[in-house]
C-alpha cells in the first residue's frame, strides 16, 4: 500500500466515471500525487452527480462504471505506485424507490427487518403516526392529492406486487391489504388469494410467507383474463385513466385561468375515499411537502427529505451499510477513507474507534504489500472557534475546512474591516455583525424547517421532566423555548456528550450556549436551562439506575447532538453566509466568518498545533462544497487591502445601475444586499481575458449562482418559496449589466478594477498553494484547481475539467521567468505545485515528520511575509511565502513583487546554519546564507514565492 503524500480530489458521476480516471493517472503521477480522493463510489440514486445519496451500499454505483472500472482503476494506480481514497457516507441513504431498505420499511413497517435501520420515531406522539412514517412527498395538500388524481394504485405483474403511484414516485402497498383489492374482482381464486393476503397479519413471518404469494399472483396475472380482473379491481380506487388525463387537462386549464376547479363527480368522490381507506392501512403516511418542517417523524440528514438518517450505531446498520467496502478495504482496493458528515452520527467518537479497529483486522487480510503502510481515516468535521478534533477518535484528522479558513484569514488585512462593515451597513441597513446574523438565521432554521426535529428533543424532554416531582409542573412550550435559545448561542456544531457526561472541551462549549440563552430568554424560562444542562449530558448518563430513564436520557441526549449540527450548517452555510457579505471571501464552509483576519503568529500557533495532534490531517483549499473557489477568494481578499478604493467604486456602481434596478411593492430589485453580493462576485470570478465570454457561459453561471444566493439568504426569495417576480428582476438586472449596450461602461468599469485586484489575487493563490505543499499534513488538490480556478458554489465548482490541456501544458518544458510573464493562463499555478509535490516525494520524511518551525521576520515589511522551516535530522526545508502585497506590487501586472520592494526586509535565521547553501526546489537556484539575516529581496528575486532545501552533513 503506498504511503500518503497527496490527494487529488475527483467527483464520479454518470459523465465522469473511474474508467475516465484511468488515463489521467500518469498525469496525476507527473503532477506529484499519491491517491486519487474519491467521491463517494457506492450505488446511489440514477443520474446522481455527486454520490451521497447512496440507495444500495452493497454495490458499487454502475453509473460510474462498476466494480469492474475499479478494479481496473486500481491496477493501474499500483503501476504508478499511486492508492485510492474513498468517501463513505455513514449517516444517511436515499428516500428512493431505488433503495430496497427503504421500499421494505414501507411495505412492511415495524415488522420490517430495517426498521430499525433508520432514524424513525415509530411511537409518535401524533396519533395520525403511530407506528406510521411520514411522507413528505406531495406537491399539494393530501386531500387535493387525491382529489386531483395525482395519486393512484397500480400493479407489477412481473413481481406480483401492489403500490401506489405518485408521478415519479412508488410507494408499494403491505401485502395483508392486498385482499382489500382482490376481494373486488369477480374471479375466485383472486379472492382466495386476497384471503390469504389478509391473513397474513397472523403468520409468525409474513414478509416471507408473502413472497410465495406475490408469486403466485405473479404466475396468474400472466394470463389476460386475470390480469383485466386485476385492472378492473384497480378501478374502484383509481379514476380511468381516460378520465384522470381530462380532469388533469381541465384543472390545468382552469388553474391558468384562475379559476376554481368544478367538484369531481359522485363515483370519483367513491373511489378517492376508498383509495384513501386503502392508503390509511399502509405503514406510511402521504402528506404535502410542506409538512416536514413540523410533522418529520426520522432524522433527516439536515433538511433534506430525500436523505433518511441512518442509525449506524446499531451493529447490524454498521455491518450491513458497511459491508462492500469493508470487502474493498480486504481485497486491497482501497487505500484510505474520509467519513462523511461525521457530527451527524449519534456517537461519532465510539463509531470512529469501531471503524478503526475493523479496518485494522482487515487489514491484516490484505496482500504483503499491501500492509506496510497505515491506512488513513479522515473525518468531515467543521471545528468552531478554538475547538480541536479529539485525539482519542483514533482517525488521522479532518479534511482540512480549518487549514483553508487559517490560510484566508492570514490573506486578510485587517484595517480593511471597519470600512468594509461601514460600507455593507450602511449600503443595506443590516446593522448586525456575523455572529448577530448567525444567531437570527439559527432560530429561523429551528422554528421553520427544522422545527419538527426541535419537537422530538422537546418532547423527549418533556417526558424526562414527568419523571421527576420537582420539574414535572415544566410545560413543554416552556422547554422548547429553552432548547431554541439554547441552541441558537451554541458556538460549535456539537458537543459529544457520552456514558460518563461531557469532556472538558465539550463543558466549556455547552457553558457558553448556557450564559448566551440566559441573555436572551425571557426571566420566567431561564431556571429550565440549568434542568437542559443537567438532562443534555451534564449528569453522566452512566450514574442513573438502569431502565427505561437511562435510556430515554441517552436517546435524547443523542438527538439534541444530532440537532445542533444541522442548525449550525443551515444557519451558517446555507443562510448567514449569503445574508452578511462584509466581505464574501470570508463567507466559506468551514470558516468563522465573524473573525475577519489573524496575524502570522496565529497561524504558526495553529500549524504547530495540528503538527503535534495530527501530523498527517488532510490540508485543502477548494472542495466540492465551497462557495467560492480558492483563487475567487484569494482575489477578493485584496479588497481588504483596498477597502476605501472598493467602497467608492461600489457606491458608484450602484448610481450607474439605477435604470436597471425595479421597484416593487416590498423594495427594490435587487435589494441592496444582494447587488453588492453581486459587484464582489463578479471582482472574484471576471475571466483574466477582462471580457466574459460571448457564448453566454458565464452569464449562465452567473444567473445559476444569482439564484441560489437569493434563495438561500431567505430574506427576498427562498427553495420553499420562491418569489418569482423579485428573482425575474435579479435576473435581468444581471443581463443588462453583463449584456446590454446601456450596461456598457459599468460593465467596463467592473471588468477593469477585476483587472487591477488580479496580479495581487494571483499571487494571494500562489501562497496559499505552496503553504498547502509544504506545511505538516497532507495536501489535497480539487479537480481542475490545478490551474487558475474561478469556480462558484456548486454546482459551479463540479463542471467538467479539461484534462486534456492540463496534459499538454505539464510535459513543457517552460522557464519560470516565461511562466510568470504569461501567468494568466495558469501554468505558474501547475508548474508550483509539480515543483513543490516533487520536492515532498525526494524528501518524503522531511515534509511527513519534520519538525515546524516558524522564523522571526525583521524590517520594514516584516508583516507581510510568512516563513518557516521543516527540519528532520540533518534535512531543512526553507518556505518563504508574501501576504497583504497589493500595495508592494504597485502598479506591476505581474503577480511578482519587485526585489527592490523588499528593503531592509529579512529573515531571521539560526546561527548554527550561516554558512549554508540552500537550493530552490522550484528553480533550483541557490541562496547563500552568510549571516543571521537571509533578505527577502535575495529569496524572491526571481520567484513569487520559494521552497529551498538544504542538508546538514
Amino acid at each position: 500500500m503506498p504511503q500518503i503524500r497527496a490527494t487529488v480530489r475527483l467527483q464520479f458521476h454518470r459523465g465522469f466515471s473511474l474508467y475516465d480516471a484511468i488515463p489521467l493517472i500518469p498525469y496525476f503521477h507527473s503532477l506529484g500525487i499519491s491517491h486519487i480522493y474519491s467521491s463517494p463510489i457506492l450505488k446511489a440514486r440514477s443520474g446522481s452527480t455527486h454520490g451521497y445519496d447512496v440507495v444500495d451500499p452493497t454495490c458499487i454505483n454502475p453509473e460510474i462504471g462498476g466494480e469492474a472500472a475499479l478494479v481496473q482503476l486500481v491496477t493501474e494506480l499500483r503501476k504508478h505506485d499511486m492508492g485510492i481514497m474513498v468517501d463513505i457516507v455513514s449517516n444517511h441513504m436515499a428516500v428512493s424507490k431505488e433503495n430496497p431498505w427503504w421500499l421494505d420499511v414501507l411495505c412492511w413497517g415495524i415488522r420490517s427487518p430495517y426498521a430499525q435501520f433508520f432514524d424513525i420515531q415509530w411511537d409518535s406522539p401524533d396519533p395520525l403516526l403511530k407506528e406510521q412514517l411520514l411522507l413528505p412527498v406531495l406537491g399539494t395538500a393530501y386531500g387535493e392529492a387525491l382529489a386531483n388524481n395525482d395519486i393512484f394504485l397500480d400493479f407489477d405483474a412481473d413481481t406480483g406486487c401492489f403500490y401506489a403511484r405518485y408521478y415519479d414516485n412508488y410507494f408499494p402497498l403491505n401485502p395483508v391489504t392486498y385482499g382489500h383489492i382482490l376481494g373486488k374482482t369477480n374471479q375466485e381464486n383472486l379472492g382466495l388469494l386476497g384471503q390469504q393476503f389478509e391473513e397474513l397479519d397472523t403468520h409468525q413471518n409474513p414478509r416471507a410467507d408473502a413472497g410465495a404469494l406475490q408469486k403466485k399472483l405473479s404466475e396468474l396475472a400472466a394470463a389476460a383474463n386475470t390480469a383485466n380482473h386485476i385492472q378492473q379491481a384497480l378501478s374502484y380506487y383509481n379514476v380511468a385513466l381516460g378520465e384522470q388525463s381530462a380532469l388533469r387537462d381541465r384543472r390545468n386549464f382552469q388553474e391558468e385561468a384562475n379559476t376554481s376547479s368544478s367538484p369531481a363527480d359522485p363515483k370519483d368522490n367513491d373511489n378517492f375515499q376508498r383509495l384513501h381507506q386503502i392508503l390509511e392501512l399502509q405503514h406510511y403516511r402521504l402528506a404535502s411537502w410542506r409538512t416536514a418542517a413540523d410533522d418529520i417523524n426520522w432524522r433527516r440528514f439536515f433538511d433534506v427529505n430525500e436523505l433518511a438518517g441512518l442509525r449506524v450505531e446499531r451493529a447490524d446498520v454498521f455491518e450491513a451499510s458497511h459491508e462492500k467496502i469493508f470487502e474493498l478495504i480486504a481485497r486491497g482496493l482501497i487505500d484510505g477513507i474520509r467519513i462523511d458528515h461525521i457530527d451527524g452520527l449519534a456517537n461519532p467518537r465510539a463509531y470512529c474507534r469501531k471503524l478503526r479497529r475493523r479496518i485494522d483486522r482487515l487489514i491484516e487480510r490484505r496482500a504483503p504489500e499491501l500492509r506496510t503502510h497505515h491506512f488513513p481515516i479522515y473525518v468531515e468535521k467543521i471545528l468552531g472557534e478554538g475547538e480541536q478534533l479529539s485525539a482519542d477518535w483514533m482517525v488521522d484528522g479532518t479534511t482540512g475546512y480549518e487549514f483553508m479558513n487559517q490560510v484566508s484569514l492570514l490573506q486578510h488585512d485587517p484595517r480593511g474591516e471597519l470600512q468594509l462593515f461601514d460600507l455593507w451597513a450602511s449600503t443595506t441597513g443590516r446593522l448586525g455583525t456575523f455572529k448577530d446574523e448567525a444567531r437570527e438565521a439559527r432560530r429561523f432554521v429551528l422554528t421553520s424547517s427544522l422545527a419538527g426535529d426541535v419537537e422530538t428533543v422537546a418532547q423527549g424532554l418533556l417526558q424526562i421532566a414527568r419523571t421527576d416531582l420537582s420539574t414535572r409542573d415544566l410545560t413543554l412550550g416552556a422547554i422548547r423555548r429553552a432548547l431554541i435559545e439554547l441552541i441558537v448561542n451554541f458556538p460549535v456544531y456539537r458537543t459529544y456528550a457520552g456514558a460518563c457526561g461531557r469532556t472538558v472541551d465539550d463543558e466549556k462549549q455547552f457553558n457558553e450556549a448556557l450564559a448566551g440563552a440566559r441573555l436572551t430568554l425571557a426571566e420566567a424560562d431561564v431556571p429550565i436551562l440549568d434542568h437542559l444542562n443537567s438532562w443534555l449530558g451534564g449528569e453522566p448518563i452512566a450514574s442513573l439506575p438502569p431502565g427505561e430513564s437511562r435510556r430515554l436520557r441517552s436517546a435524547i441526549v443523542a438527538r439534541f447532538q444530532q440537532l445542533t449540527s444541522p442548525a449550525a450548517a443551515k444557519a451558517v452555510e446555507d443562510t448567514a453566509c449569503y445574508r452578511s457579505a462584509v466581505l464574501l471571501s470570508r463567507n466559506d464552509v468551514g470558516f468563522n466568518p465573524h473573525c475577519f483576519s489573524a496575524p502570522v503568529s496565529f497561524f504558526h500557533e495553529q500549524t504547530a498545533a495540528r503538527a503535534q495532534r495530527f501530523p498527517h490531517n488532510l490540508l485543502t483549499t477548494a472542495t466540492h462544497d465551497h462557495k467560492r473557489g480558492e483563487d475567487t477568494r484569494a482575489r477578493l481578499a485584496v479588497i481588504s487591502e483596498r477597502s476605501a478604493w472598493f467602497a467608492e467604486r461600489a457606491q458608484r456602481w450602484r448610481l450607474m445601475a439605477a435604470p436597471f434596478r425595479v421597484e416593487l411593492d416590498e423594495g427594490t430589485a435587487p435589494s441592496p444586499g444582494d447587488e453588492l453580493i453581486l459587484y464582489q462576485t463578479l471582482l472574484g470570478c471576471w475571466p483574466l481575458d477582462e471580457q466574459p465570454p460571448d457564448s453566454g457561459t458565464y452569464l449562465q453561471r452567473l444567473l445559476c449562482w444569482q439564484e441560489k444566493s437569493v434563495r438561500e439568504a431567505k430574506l427576498r426569495s427562498a427553495w420553499s418559496a420562491p418569489h418569482a417576480t423579485y428573482e425575474k428582476a435579479t435576473q435581468d438586472f444581471l443581463m443588462h449589466l453583463l449584456n446590454s449596450h446601456e450596461g456598457s461602461a459599468l460593465r467596463a468599469e467592473i471588468a477593469q478594477a477585476a483587472h487591477n485586484l488580479a496580479p495581487a489575487g494571483a499571487l494571494n493563490s500562489l501562497s496559499q498553494t505552496l503553504l498547502r505543499m509544504t506545511a505538516p499534513g497532507i495536501p489535497d488538490l480539487y479537480q481542475g484547481a490545478d490551474l487558475w480556478g474561478f469556480s462558484l458554489v456548486d454546482p459551479d465548482n463540479r463542471r467538467p475539467v479539461d484534462f486534456g490541456s492540463r496534459i499538454a501544458m505539464l510535459e513543457q518544458s517552460i522557464a519560470a521567468a516565461e511562466l510568470l510573464k504569461n501567468w494568466r493562463d495558469g501554468r505558474i499555478k501547475q508548474w508550483l505545485i509539480s515543483r513543490a509535490l516533487a520536492a515532498r516525494t525526494e524528501h518524503f520524511a522531511l515534509f511527513r515528520d519534520g519538525d515546524y518551525l516558524p522564523l522571526t521576520i525583521e524590517g520594514e515589511h516584516a508583516d507581510k511575509v510568512v516563513a518557516f522551516m521543516r527540519l528532520y535530522l540533518s534535512d531543512y526545508a526553507l518556505v518563504v511565502v508574501p501576504r497583504l502585497t497589493s500595495s508592494l506590487l504597485g502598479e506591476t501586472d505581474v503577480p511578482h513583487i519587485p526585489a527592490a520592494a523588499w528593503a531592509d526586509t529579512h529573515l531571521s535565521m539560526p546561527a548554527t546554519l550561516v554558512g549554508s547553501e540552500w537550493v530552490s526546489e522550484l528553480d533550483h537556484s541557490r541562496v547563500e546564507l552568510t549571516s543571521e539575516h537571509l533578505p527577502l529581496s535575495d529569496l524572491l528575486e526571481n520567484l513569487p514565492v520559494n521552497l529551498l532545501h538544504f542538508n546538514h552533513h
